[in-house]
């Protein structure tokens, strides 16, 4: 890259991973508001698991629409209006006092904030400043960055939650989260590189409906979003039922972020040299075997670090390679819009992870059947990857 090129690209890649590791860092920590939230409100978990379950499902429906507009008009204007939602329902959970009002606060704001300003929108414009050869390596370097934004902001979230008090913690993550909405014009430029192919966004779209590959990419990435949504928010209480403090809780969600961001780093460096779809089923059965022995082992301080380290490797390592696959076999210009489709999938799994560990724990008492259910999803997630398709369209017509 020439020098001019190069200063460009870390500007991008700067404000990208900044840009994620906040949004991400942040709603990362909301497992830990859980048990306060419900037990001052007098809710039940459902209540609370189904505003996560609505945050997610907003997430990833709004998520190829903020894409498609970032893909035309660029990205700068989309970021900041996702930053200024995002901040907006953060903020406003404090004062929810209704199921009604908490599930339109966090659910519906929050949702739409996350579509606009986090993962999908800011890996386009990082996959777009990045040269091919690397691609994948960049996408993962910035995810990284949204583990590290678990890492740093789940500690944090925890101190303030111990000593002020959900609201006040809360407002202080909001103003926090701002920063967002400068860092949003370094994304602003609407910079194509030309190894896209020359579409419409229709075209685009009917070509990736049509492809084997995109379909089962999209069905993979549901499990991801199973898994990943019900530990999140779920663990914390998961660990207190155990009879452990909330803080060993808050402590294996931040260990989650700190190994992914070895996971992220490492899966994007991989899949730029193997074949992504082998690297995506491994991953997959990694976890399935991991949680059966998570769920054998008795529940101590020891074992709950373990698998938070564990699982952490495996955690956001499939996003590099699922965003990667989607740009290798389509190219980078609709890359936002078609990885908003193939998110909303993962979006509503983290929909049915979240609402379902609630909903079964209200009644049976225990969160054994989302555990077993998560263990069938990664062995059929596996199974659904390998015989993926992954030529890229141009060079496939081409042969």
């Amino acid at each position: 890259m020439s020098g001019t090129v190069a200063r460009a690209f870390w500007v991008v890649m700067i404000s990208a991973a900044i840009i994620n590791l906040m949004t991400f860092g942040i709603r990362s920590g909301f497992g830990l508001f859980q048990i306060p939230i419900i037990t001052e409100m007098g809710w039940g978990r459902e209540t609370f698991s189904l505003a996560m379950a609505i945050q997610n499902l907003v997430w990833g429906a709004a998520q190829p629409i903020a894409g498609g507009f970032a893909d035309k008009y660029g990205t700068g204007r989309v970021v900041a209006l996702g930053g200024i939602s995002y901040l907006a329902g953060v903020a406003l959970m404090t004062v929810s006092s209704t199921p009604l009002e908490f599930h339109l606060t966090t659910g519906v704001l929050i949702g739409l904030g996350l579509a606009g300003a986090s993962m999908s929108v800011v890996m386009a414009a990082v996959a777009r400043a990045t040269p091919e050869q690397y691609r994948t390596t960049a996408i993962g370097a910035v995810t990284a960055a949204g583990s590290a934004g678990q890492f740093l902001m789940v500690p944090i979230g925890s101190v303030l939650l111990n000593d002020f008090g959900w609201v006040n913690a809360l407002l202080v993550m909001a103003v926090m989260s701002f920063i967002v909405v400068p860092l949003a014009s370094a994304l602003a430029g609407k910079v194509v590189q030309a190894d896209g192919p020359d579409q419409s966004v229709g075209e685009a779209l009917r070509e990736a409906s049509r492809h084997p590959g995109f379909i089962l990419l999209t069905i993979g990435f549901f499990v991801c979003g199973f898994h990943v949504a019900f530990i999140g928010v779920h663990l914390p209480a998961y660990v207190v039922d155990f009879g452990l403090d909330i803080s060993v809780g808050a402590w294996a969600l931040s260990l989650v972020g700190l190994f992914n961001i070895i996971g992220s780093l490492a899966s994007g460096m991989l899949g730029d040299r193997y074949r992504k779809k082998y690297l995506l089923s491994g991953l997959y059965l990694a976890r399935a075997a991991l949680f059966v022995v998570f769920m054998l082992v008795p529940k101590t301080e020891l074992t709950v670090y373990l698998f938070a380290g564990i699982v952490g490797l495996l955690w956001l390592s499939t996003v590099p390679l699922t965003s990667g696959l989607v740009a290798q076999i389509f190219g980078p210009r609709y890359m936002s819009m078609l990885f908003g489709i193939v998110f909303f999938s993962h979006q509503i799994g983290s929909f049915l992870g979240i609402w379902l560990g609630g909903r079964l724990y209200d009644q049976t008492g225990s969160y054994d059947a989302v555990w077993w259910t998560s263990v069938a999803l990664g062995v059929a997630s596996a199974i659904i990857h390998w015989p993926l398709r992954d030529a890229p369209v141009r060079q496939a017509a081409k042969a």
